[in-house]
């Protein structure tokens, strides 16, 4: 089973940037898809964007939707979250996941079986 290992949190001023990073070890990505879901305090774990290895097909939640670009760099084994025009209501812990479904484009959080430990984004307003 792949193991994920997030990094690139921080802390931000809103309207800046962050991009995070959830590299992969003791398996490729080749094989799964690989989504972002993110949890605030007080609140539930929410999908923001995945991407189906299979084919590069991507999916965004509404909130994030021209803001957030999902990528994956298979020669690094690597998926990036670029974040830009971060707002306050962004900060979160940050996990990525990993379903063993390449083609699948979901941002449930059943759908995925490998979770990395996450990482903090804090956007200062």
């Amino acid at each position: 089973e792949v193991q994920l290992v997030e990094s690139g949190g921080g802390l931000v001023q809103a309207g800046g940037s962050l991009r995070l990073s959830c590299a992969a070890s003791g398996s490729t990505f080749d094989g799964y898809a690989i989504a972002w879901f993110r949890q605030a305090p007080g609140k539930k774990r929410e999908g923001v964007s995945c991407i189906a290895t299979s084919d590069g097909w991507t999916s965004y939640a509404d909130p994030v939707q021209g803001r957030f670009t999902i990528s994956i760099d298979n020669a690094k084994n690597t998926v990036y979250l670029q974040m830009n025009s971060l707002k306050a209501e962004d900060t979160a812990v940050y996990y990525c996941a990993a379903s063993p479904r390449p083609q699948l484009v979901s941002l449930k959080i059943p759908d995925f079986s490998s979770w990395g430990q996450g990482t903090q984004v804090t956007v200062s307003s």
